[in-house]
């Protein structure tokens, strides 16, 4: 979220990039109309080629084949790209810094106003790679009260926050108002360090049936690996599998039949397995109670490779039994860079056999329908016109995401986003 020049030349970068018509001219009962190379909407079908897509009052009106406004319309150029719904990172943590080499002890900054300072960072970095919507997993303890009213003004339209507590009394497994989903462990995340700051671990029995009850109409996130973990979150009711590494074929086989979301966090592993040495211990606690309890733990480049291997193979058992999908990235945890993992997590969507619209349809359909994001989604007629725009062909994705055209709010170039690069100020100190 980069701050513009003056309003006046912001304007004129618009018009002159984007290729806009008589824009003081259009008011908001005004159609626009947006010509683009292509558009994959998040239906989960494939690309459509030469698309016009008709918006008013900050709505898709129709989205056309093969046609062109009429003339004199408003008209934005965008012939040499594609056009992208926005997307939705389902795991997230803002408060804690994912740098390489930070101690773990310095991942969240004690001071409040150092943490602020990160926290609005990171906002930026998933809202520049075209993540407007998060699903945030941090204790909200540790994030400022107006967190979800700032990155909703700045462009990032929604945001959701979860209780995530895993030790206290009863009060404190009763979820905020402002408490959007539950996040509730099963087992600790599958790349947990022992000891790491913000880590959270498994909860009891008691804890986890007492924020069960307590959450409403929340819907329920379980972080959950291992056959035994992953069928306890099904058998108490949660509505979705944060990672679920070695769940088994007959716990996704539930999943599909009960129509429950999986978020794979495939990038965990991948990022485990890019920093693993060889010979290297295995830190993840769940890890080595799985192969081998009171035995020593092989080489972690041999577990993450075993790990990310049976997890794309599950994800394409998932995709042809119907499971529903969403990408989180786990960002926030040590290399796991925002914005830039769910790009990762799409490739390797990919390689688990999605095809682009199915992919963009677990990013964006399934992840808004399920946390409630209304103004993010597929792009139909009715739905909110908020959508990415990326130069080059449908092949070059998910990468383009990493340069990102533009922007478009509610039928409008997002005023706080720019192409070009952020200026470090000297004398600044840089964050996560």
């Amino acid at each position: 979220m980069q701050k513009t020049n003056s309003d006046d030349e912001g304007r004129a970068d618009t018009a002159s990039e984007s290729g806009s018509i008589d824009r003081a001219t259009c008011s908001d009962g005004d159609s626009r109309f947006f010509v683009a190379a292509g558009i994959i909407d998040g239906s989960g079908a494939a690309l459509r080629r030469d698309v016009v897509v008709e918006v008013r009052h900050g709505l898709i009106v129709a989205i056309q084949t093969a046609a062109r406004p009429p003339q004199g319309a408003m008209a934005e150029d965008f012939s040499h790209c594609l056009l992208l719904p926005a997307v939705i990172d389902a795991s997230v943590l803002l408060a804690r810094s994912p740098s390489l080499g930070q101690p773990e002890d310095e991942a969240i900054p004690a001071d409040p106003r150092r943490r602020a300072t990160l926290v609005e960072r990171h906002l930026a970095y998933c809202h520049g790679h075209g993540v407007l919507g998060l699903a945030v997993g941090d204790d909200p303890a540790l994030l400022e009260p107006d967190v979800v009213q700032r990155a909703t003004s700045r462009g990032l339209l929604d945001v959701r926050l979860s209780s995530a507590s895993s030790c206290g009394d009863e009060a404190s497994l009763v979820p905020k108002a402002d408490e959007g989903f539950l996040r509730v462990f099963y087992s600790a995340d599958i790349d947990a360090t022992t000891g790491a700051a913000g880590t959270w671990q498994p909860m009891d029995e008691e804890q986890r049936r007492t924020l069960l009850r307590n959450r409403g109409r929340r819907k329920a996130v379980a972080v959950a690996n291992g056959e035994e973990a992953v069928a306890a979150a099904l058998a108490e009711g949660c509505d979705a599998i944060e990672q679920g590494y070695f769940m088994g074929e007959d716990n996704l086989r539930a999943m599909a039949a009960g129509g429950m979301l999986w978020i794979p966090s495939l990038v965990r592993a991948k990022n485990g397995l890019d920093g693993a040495g060889e010979g290297g211990d295995i830190a993840c606690r769940f890890s080595q109670r799985y192969l081998a309890p009171g035995k020593a733990a092989p080489g972690a480049a041999e577990f993450w490779k075993k790990a990310l291997a049976e997890q794309l193979g599950r994800l394409s058992l998932a995709r042809s039994l119907g499971v529903r999908t969403a990408l989180g990235s786990g960002a926030g945890n040590g290399g796991l860079l925002h914005g830039e993992a769910l790009i990762e997590e799409m490739k390797l969507f990919q390689k688990a056999g999605y095809p682009l619209g199915e992919i963009f349809q677990a990013a964006a359909e399934n992840a808004a329908r399920f946390f409630a994001m209304e103004r993010l989604g597929m792009l139909a007629p009715g739905r909110p016109a908020t959508f990415l725009v990326t130069r080059g062909t449908a092949q070059q994705l998910p990468r383009k995401l990493y340069f990102l055209q533009a922007i478009v709010v509610d039928g409008r170039p997002c005023p706080v986003y720019r192409r070009d690069p952020v200026k470090v100020v000297a004398g600044s100190r840089s964050g996560g």
